[in-house]
């Protein structure tokens, strides 16, 4: 028989974590699932790993080439058997009760997608220092259903905000094959806002639980430390693209929320093509990228208020809310 969750787990070069990540779901409480990891072309043994792991539950796709978490998960959902479709990076793991959480409450409030909290953990340590809707700045203490236009308004870059496009759902596994739903392979990073946008222009019912079973590791080598230009680069081409779908022109409400996204993209992309060569003391590239990108000296001055705010803080916390409020927009 078919099981109920396939837990999807893209890997390259995480042989140091992935045997704890798999190990995270094997112990789950909840027992009906299958585990395929998909290795995008490790060069570090991360493969070996998982074949010496003697549970059937777990199944390896080898990827010839490196081509992206995308392509990797994508795989994985081409493959997978179970009626829901669960994420995990290969670095991070599971609370041993969150699959068992997840399908319950999923099944029983009839949601198409059901994320729950993300556990915040810095590298080399194994308790939370916070997690994702703590540092949102909103207060949440029950289970809330998220729109389209919600989840775009409350996802801003550089902003404390919901980000939702940073969890990890439990997926309605029916849902994605109905609507022919993948992972854009275009897109190596921040693959997952997209993907969850697209389902909620499906229809599809989202909720987010304040309950937290998901523990993201925080490591100083991992993707999303790298370059915000590239980062940035992709997230204004996936905004482009789909403000010119034909089922977002006819939403103008949800459109203008992506242009404003494209906006502040757009803004940050110009200000970290010159930060970033400057940070390498790459003197002839930041100036050249000064000159081209006008955009930076506006973005610069409007960051200026919360660095001083930040330096502040750690100098003189007593200064703190007098700081914050004569730096804000409204005094």
């Amino acid at each position: 028989m078919d099981p109920a969750v396939s837990v999807i787990v893209p890997a390259y070069n995480t042989r140091e974590y992935i045997g704890a990540a798999i190990a995270s779901i094997l112990s789950q409480r909840f027992g009906d699932l299958e585990i395929i990891v998909v290795d995008d072309a490790s060069t570090d043994g991360t493969a070996d790993v998982v074949r010496a792991i003697p549970d059937p539950r777990v199944r390896l796709v080898e990827l010839a080439t490196n081509a992206g978490a995308a392509v990797a998960r994508n795989h994985a959902l081409r493959a997978a058997r179970g009626r829901w479709i669960a994420l995990l990076d290969s670095d991070d793991w599971y609370g041993e009760s969150r699959l068992a959480m997840l399908v319950e409450r999923a099944e029983r409030s009839g949601a198409d997608l059901y994320a729950d909290d993300i556990l915040m953990v810095k590298h080399g340590e194994t308790e939370p220092w916070s997690s994702l809707l703590r540092e949102s700045g909103h207060s949440i203490d029950a289970p809330f259903p998220v729109d389209a236009e919600t989840f775009v308004t409350t996802d801003i870059y550089g902003e404390r905000s919901l980000r939702l496009g940073l969890s990890k759902p439990l997926m309605r596994h029916a849902f994605l094959t109905e609507h022919g739903l993948e992972y854009d392979p275009a897109l190596r990073m921040g693959q997952d806002f997209w993907l969850y946008l697209a389902c909620l222009m499906r229809g599809a019912r989202f909720i987010v639980d304040p309950e937290g079973h998901y523990y993201y590791r925080s490591r100083p080598d991992s993707l999303v430390k790298q370059s915000q230009v590239r980062r940035l680069e992709l997230y204004c081409r996936a905004s482009t693209a789909f403000l010119a779908r034909p089922d977002v022109i006819a939403q103008p409400r949800l459109a203008a929320a992506i242009r404003r996204n494209l906006r502040r993209f757009e803004r940050n992309l110009a200000y970290y093509r010159v930060v970033e060569p400057f940070k390498r003391r790459q003197v002839a590239s930041t100036v050249a990228a000064a000159a081209t990108n006008p955009l930076f000296f506006l973005h610069a001055c409007s960051r200026l208020p919360r660095a001083i705010i930040r330096r502040m803080n750690s100098r003189r916390p007593a200064l703190a809310p007098a700081l914050t409020r004569i730096a804000s927009p409204e005094a």
